[in-house]
């Protein structure tokens, strides 16, 4: 059954806005299952906060570039442009909760094997690009089966819901990971902090298996058959409100979302301070996620026109962030930051979600999180060498203008999808823009 308007059809006229029913905050944490997967995801989250802000440190520390830490970001997510949308067909195919055991398993193993080289002091810069290279290879199947997972634990009048709480879940081990490992780096060194990242992938293999498999809301696998990658292809390529805001968080997540190697940047080479602060950093930024992803999981609604205005927000609020002639101004911009990207990320992925037909939903989701997170590879080491030959302040920059202008760009042709014309006019004496159906206009004039 479609859970968004026009899943089955072509070109959707008016795909701005999906709902749910069920209320409160923590609503699809009622379903057991859900709470299971919820818990073990909190503390692997916390892990693999713990992991990634070590690993860019070290990567820094082996070479003092800030283009092999984007080289690094870029091999983990290399697997994902290369091969993502298998990752999909195969999401589609098999049945979840395994696929999760396997993969979450796999993923912890990489952790371990990371800590086992740094701790024995034998780790060299190539061996953190290898590791990256693996856990990017199990994420191709480990992301669009999480994804897609989320709907067969709670249904679709939960799924929004369960989407941002996802969120607010990540975001809510990215206030405690970096602050944890910018302590252990600080205090023992970064092999404990890897270790730990291994481990903690315990708690989400002990929650999968404790679920309820008869409560789990049924969906019907796809057959192995040919062409299933093509026709995942033709489905988007037809559904204008599948096609926009995925081509416009690609955008956001090549060059807007370069986090690594800024914030690793400005905090050694602009305001000189040490690894304890750059977790700082973090810690700040993951706040103001939080609260966006609070925010998110009480919205009702999910509007396309909030995704584009979250969208050239955030671009705005990283120049504005890149110009900063203070430290403090420059970390309490990383709260806004925060809150509006992760806006922008619930916003559009929960308006993937609830549009996809259920036996799509793999396939869909696989090339959402190809664009996303499969660009950082492009995105990453270029941005990485602007910043190295132009300095930090124009990287930043650099990323925050290219998503204004993608933002833009998104919007109108989404407004001439729907149909809409921009009005601008006054309200209370100030001024106020606005897309209107072109009906309106013509009447008004």
């Amino acid at each position: 059954m479609s859970t968004g308007p026009g899943a089955d059809s072509a070109p959707v006229h008016k795909p701005d806005t999906y709902t749910r029913r069920g209320g409160g905050t923590f609503s699809s944490l009622k379903i057991r299952n859900y709470r299971l997967f919820f818990t073990g995801a909190i503390v692997s989250n916390t892990g693999t906060w713990m992991a990634r802000i070590t690993q860019d440190w070290l990567v820094l520390s082996l070479t003092g570039s800030a283009a092999a830490v984007g080289i690094t970001t870029a091999l983990q997510f290399l697997p994902m442009l290369l091969f993502g949308l298998y990752g999909g067909v195969i999401a589609d195919r098999y049945p979840k909760r395994q696929l999760l055991l396997v993969s979450q398993a796999a993923l912890g193993l990489c952790g371990v094997a990371l800590a086992v080289l740094t701790l024995s002091g034998h780790v060299q810069v190539w061996h953190v690009y290898l590791i990256a290279f693996l856990l990017g290879m199990v994420t191709v199947v480990d992301n669009p089966a999480r994804q897609s997972f989320v709907s067969e634990m709670v249904g679709p009048e939960q799924l929004r819901n369960a989407v941002s709480l996802n969120s607010a879940n990540f975001q809510s081990a990215r206030l405690v990971g970096p602050a944890v490992a910018g302590v252990l780096i600080a205090g023992v060194g970064s092999g404990w902090a890897f270790l730990l990242n291994g481990l903690s992938f315990v708690a989400p293999l002990v929650g999968l298996l404790l679920m309820r498999t008869g409560e789990l809301h049924k969906v019907e696998r796809v057959p192995r058959g040919k062409g299933q990658l093509r026709e995942g292809l033709r489905y988007v390529a037809g559904r204008p409100d599948l096609v926009w805001p995925i081509v416009l968080v690609g955008f956001i997540g090549t060059f807007g979302f370069n986090f690594p190697i800024w914030l690793t940047a400005f905090a050694d080479g602009v305001f000189h301070v040490g690894a304890g602060t750059y977790g700082f950093l973090n810690t700040l930024m993951a706040a103001g996620s939080l609260v966006g992803a609070l925010a998110a999981a009480r919205r009702g609604s999910t509007r396309l026109r909030m995704l584009v205005i979250a969208a050239g927000v955030f671009g705005v609020l990283e120049v504005v962030a890149a110009l900063s002639p203070a430290f403090w101004m420059f970390a309490l911009l990383l709260v806004p930051i925060g809150m509006i990207g992760l806006t922008v990320n619930v916003t559009a992925n929960s308006a993937v979600q609830m549009a996809t037909d259920p036996a799509m939903r793999g396939r869909v989701m696989s090339l959402y999180m190809m664009v996303f997170a499969g660009g950082t590879p492009i995105g990453a080491p270029l941005l990485g060498w602007v910043t190295d030959a132009y300095g930090a302040r124009v990287g930043f920059a650099a990323g925050g203008l290219i998503s204004l202008a993608a933002a833009v760009v998104v919007g109108l042709v989404l407004a001439r999808v729907g149909g809409l014309k921009v009005a601008v006019g006054w309200r209370r004496g100030h001024p106020r823009v606005r897309f209107v159906p072109r009906e309106r206009l013509v009447t008004a004039a």
